[in-house]
């Protein structure tokens, strides 16, 4: 018997029990499983790996063992296999608790992983280091610092990982001026224009800016401002938001996404006006992980119920448009365009459809169906960095399908997911810009003259 499976794991599979047992083997979640599908092995499956999680529960396998850590690992955690389960068993959760269990039994050793504790730890839980860090990221692309390492061949030498990172850096750039189907998408513009709207009409919103998207990608947080005012829906930005601890969640450090999450609830209630305002987003992997807050909270007896209720307040961007109602804009160009889901987007928040629908806003868009657009892009928060060939094996088939369509832009509503895309496309020499939805749609009203120009970057 081995006793050393943890209370947080043993709990967490209690809690779900019931539907655990109601699992019949079926096998339906497989071929939705996208390690699965790469590797063919049932224990890189989700019936193989909670079978494993069972086992340690029931004692007959010990946490610390290679072959867990190995399995749980290799997961993607694109909770997939959870649309696909007719026992509807929450796997995201259990896979959470699994690493954390697995974490504090026997912390993985190396150069990467030990990176990636340390700037869990020592940065992202620190606003300003934070910040810091990311504006020493913006130095390196903006500057072409990242660009000359990677022509130099230098990044390749030091490791393949290294050059992907900073791939995925360079990939983080926008649209320039002039380019792509929508020309000038990076340009900086007021909105609305004068006598668009009444102010008197406006709905409220609050803005999660997302630390990645706004350390990387600051020109989607504008757009979403400039979008969401363009349709009556005023913008508010809470100054003491942090980063909403995806990251940790993912790594197994659940004590760290808790003290986020705490932080968040309370950013997000510091003034009366804001404690029912909706809470848009505009990165599938952040909301789904607001949304999950009940969940990661519902043992705190002091933000239990502050915590359910901020949950039941996040929308992604697409889908608040949906629910205030959204005009049309004007068109683009003819440059083919395709939507790839974020698989939080999709299967977290349960946003993609409402996502997509930004896009049916731009007339006569040249749009065409991925196929596979529901199938996660291998990105994974840093998965790619932590098990890249995995990822590069998930990644080429989404690439092969790209190419099968003939797009040459690819939306997407996750920063995450259009860093891995994007860098996978730049290695394999391919002619493809991505880009945000909103970003399109933000494009398409500039272009039906809704904003107030006020000069280029």
């Amino acid at each position: 018997m081995f006793a050393t499976s943890s209370a947080l794991l043993t709990n967490a599979l209690a809690a779900e029990e019931e539907k655990l047992l109601a699992c019949v083997h079926c096998g339906l979640c497989l071929e939705a499983c996208p390690t699965y599908v790469a590797t063919g092995d049932e224990n890189d499956g989700p019936r193989g790996r909670l079978y494993l999680m069972r086992a340690v529960k029931e004692a007959r396998l010990a946490v610390e063992s290679p072959s867990f850590e190995a399995h749980i690992n290799r997961c993607l955690g694109c909770r997939a296999c959870e649309a696909a389960c007719p026992a509807g068993v929450e796997y995201g959760q259990l896979l959470e608790a699994a690493r954390a269990d697995i974490v504090r039994a026997r912390p993985r050793r190396g150069g990467v992983h030990a990176l990636l504790r340390f700037a869990l730890r020592h940065v992202w839980l620190q606003p300003r280091r934070l910040w810091a860090a990311f504006a020493f990221a913006r130095f390196l692309r903006d500057f072409k610092v990242a660009r000359l390492l990677l022509k130099t061949r230098f990044a390749r030498e030091m490791s393949p990982q290294f050059e992907f990172a900073l791939e995925l850096l360079e990939s983080s750039s926008g649209y320039r001026t002039g380019s792509g189907p929508a020309g000038g998408i990076d340009r900086v513009h007021a909105a609305p224009r004068d006598g668009v709207q009444d102010a008197s009409t406006f709905s409220r919103a609050l803005l999660f800016k997302s630390c990645v998207t706004e350390g990387l990608f600051q020109r989607v947080n504008e757009a979403t401002k400039r979008v969401l005012e363009a349709n009556n829906c005023a913008v508010h930005v809470p100054a003491s938001q942090v980063c909403c601890g995806a990251l940790h969640a993912h790594a197994g450090d659940l004590d760290g996404a808790r003290t986020l999450a705490r932080q968040n609830v309370d950013a997000f209630a510091n003034r009366e006006e804001n404690r029912n305002a909706p809470i848009v987003t505009n990165a599938g992997g952040c909301g789904a992980m607001l949304v999950s807050y009940a969940h990661l909270l519902a043992g705190d007896t002091k933000y239990a119920d502050a915590a359910r209720e901020f949950s039941a307040r996040v929308r992604d961007v697409g889908q608040h448009l949906e629910a205030i109602g959204f005009r049309n804009g004007a068109a683009i160009g003819s440059a083919r365009t395709t939507y790839d889901a974020s698989c939080h987007l999709l299967h977290g928040q349960h946003g993609a459809d409402a996502s997509l629908k930004m896009l049916w806003a731009i007339p006569d868009l040249n749009f065409a169906l991925l196929p596979g657009s529901d199938v996660c892009c291998g990105g994974a928060g840093v998965y790619n960095l932590l098990e890249p060939e995995l990822s590069g094996e998930v990644l080429e088939e989404k690439l092969k399908n790209i190419e099968k369509c003939g797009a040459k832009v690819l939306a997407t509503g996750n920063a995450g997911c259009h860093m891995q895309i994007a860098a996978g496309a730049r290695l394999g020499g391919m002619d493809l810009q991505v880009c945000h939805p909103v970003e399109l749609l933000d494009e398409s009203y500039r272009r039906a003259g809704l904003y107030e120009e006020s000069g280029n970057q």
